[in-house]
């Protein structure tokens, strides 16, 4: 049953309009026809736009995601499989870069805290090699 507008389907997946016709451009979401001069769209719709949504979360591509739909239609669990691995790897170095980020800042942070008569070290960090402090 087709009974959403395009605004109510970007409203309720949580996404603008133009989200929703930049996903029926790459071929994510079909784009349904004109019924009484409106586009009108279903719970499948609906759906596969969560699904989109959330693969982004998680990280994925719009390729990869484009992938994903096909080998849901080819029950291709290996390869999925394959995505998902892929995924975590690439998560999971983010946050080795994250975690080594956070430890570098606690470590300004603690010189910060223990010297006052110096420049603040988070602040010359940051600036580019050969700046005079005081000075654009």
């Amino acid at each position: 049953m087709n009974i959403l507008t395009i605004g109510k389907l970007a409203a309720a997946g949580d996404v603008g309009v133009e989200t929703v016709r930049y996903y029926q451009r790459r071929g994510l979401l079909s784009e349904p026809d004109r019924s009484g001069g409106m586009r009108r769209y279903g719970s499948n719709d609906l759906s596969r736009l969560r699904f989109i949504r959330s693969a982004q979360a998680a990280g994925f591509t719009l390729e990869e995601i484009r992938e994903l739909l096909e080998l849901d239609a080819t029950r291709d669990r290996a390869r999925a499989l394959t995505l998902a691995n892929a995924r975590i790897a690439a998560l999971d170095d983010k946050l080795a870069a994250l975690q080594r980020a956070r430890a570098a800042l606690a470590r300004l942070a603690d010189a910060c805290t223990s010297t006052s008569s110096e420049p603040c070290p988070i602040i010359t960090a940051f600036e580019p090699p050969g700046h005079i402090p005081g000075r654009p």
